[in-house]
């Protein structure tokens, strides 16, 4: 029998929240693609069909006790390393790199379902095994080992952005739980020789052409600078008001590369102007400290740090986009969470948010 105060509990106007960006996506998504003659069925409409089955994937987490999760997350963790396993032995190639399982019928991204693993692990781990006094270099070599066979594989395919995310969803998580002074010193002086090593021997060409062409876009301002210069025009020429819906120039004549999905947001910066920008960002910011309250809230320790990792997925979504099109970081191919065009960001999204209406439901059980 379901308990009725679940239903009480339910936080609708998280939910709402939720559908209002996601909604605001969707309109976004039909200006970037209005001018995509060729495709059969628009991309806004698709975005509605993964809004949908978000939703009922939603509705599926939101039914089953949290803790469950921390009881099988290490089986969903050894199951996420198989399949990135698989992607790289037989995955599906595109634009160079090796990232998608092809099923037939629809196609998938598994390093988009580590981020979740990921939090279900550290906060099933740093829930059994409490650190007091704060965590020791000791106390962190299992959470890093962990941390760092998920790393390596997404890193091989090579998709630096969704490695990137996984490993700061995690320190997020890290420093949550709290660790003592001179092991984070210790974690920053390694951290100088680690990015010497993986610039000279680990990050391919491209990457490096990324990272050289944030710090200075005019060096190749017809290559790899296109997508950042492009971006900042964008942005740039949305002035306060905007220029309208669909009155676009960077995104009608499709100047801006991936204008749908990456670089979305510079969609909405040309057409609704800083005023915009101002409340699509003050909605996001609420989403984040929705998260954080969830986490205070929540009275068992697993649910919070599960509240917490979801919002820390989001908030470097969130940051690590915008950055990116306003050139204050380098391209990394981070979707906007809720409101880019793409289904498995979208499905991944909304399990995390299911996540957080999950133990806002149940944080009066325990």
């Amino acid at each position: 029998m379901i308990d009725r105060r679940l239903f009480t509990n339910f936080d609708w106007a998280l939910l709402a929240l939720v559908l209002l960006i996601a909604g605001i996506g969707v309109v976004n998504i039909s200006s970037a693609t209005a001018s995509y003659t060729m495709v059969e069925t628009p991309y806004a409409l698709r975005q509605v069909y993964w809004i949908l089955i978000g939703l009922f994937i939603m509705l599926m987490v939101c039914s089953i006790d949290y803790h469950l999760f921390g009881d099988v997350s290490y089986w969903f963790y050894g199951f996420a390393v198989f399949l990135l396993l698989v992607v790289l032995l037989i995955g599906k190639s595109s634009m160079g790199a090796t990232r998608w399982i092809h099923l037939g019928f629809i196609s998938f991204q598994p390093s988009e379902l580590m981020k979740i693993v990921i939090i279900m692990v550290y906060a099933r781990y740093f829930s059994t095994f409490p650190a007091a006094d704060g965590l020791t270099l000791k106390g962190l070599l299992y959470p890093f080992l962990l941390l760092s066979v998920p790393a390596v594989l997404i890193m091989k395919q090579p998709d630096l952005g969704t490695a990137i995310l996984v490993v700061l969803i995690a320190f997020s998580m890290i420093l949550y739980v709290g660790v003592r002074l001179k092991t984070l010193l210790a974690l920053v002086l390694a951290a100088v020789p680690t990015v010497f090593m993986g610039w000279h021997f680990y990050l391919r060409e491209y990457q490096k052409e990324r990272i050289l062409n944030f710090l200075s876009p005019e060096r190749d301002p017809l290559g790899s600078g296109y997508h950042i210069i492009q971006s900042k025009i964008a942005v740039g020429s949305g002035g306060l008001v905007g220029k309208g819906f669909l009155q676009g120039t960077q995104t009608q004549l499709r100047f801006l590369p991936e204008q749908h999905t990456d670089f979305a947001f510079s969609v909405f910066s040309e057409e609704w102007g800083f005023a915009g920008c101002l409340v699509i960002l003050s909605l996001y910011l609420a989403l984040v400290l929705w998260g954080l309250f969830i986490a205070r809230r929540c009275n068992d320790t697993f649910g919070g740090l599960m509240a917490v990792g979801v919002t820390a997925m989001l908030f470097w979504h969130i940051t690590i986009n915008v950055g990116m099109v306003i050139g204050i970081f380098p391209v990394v191919g981070v979707p906007l969470p809720l409101f880019s065009y793409g289904g498995t960001s979208m499905i991944t999204s909304m399990i995390g948010l299911a996540i957080l209406l999950n133990v806002r439901m149940r944080r009066f059980m325990f």
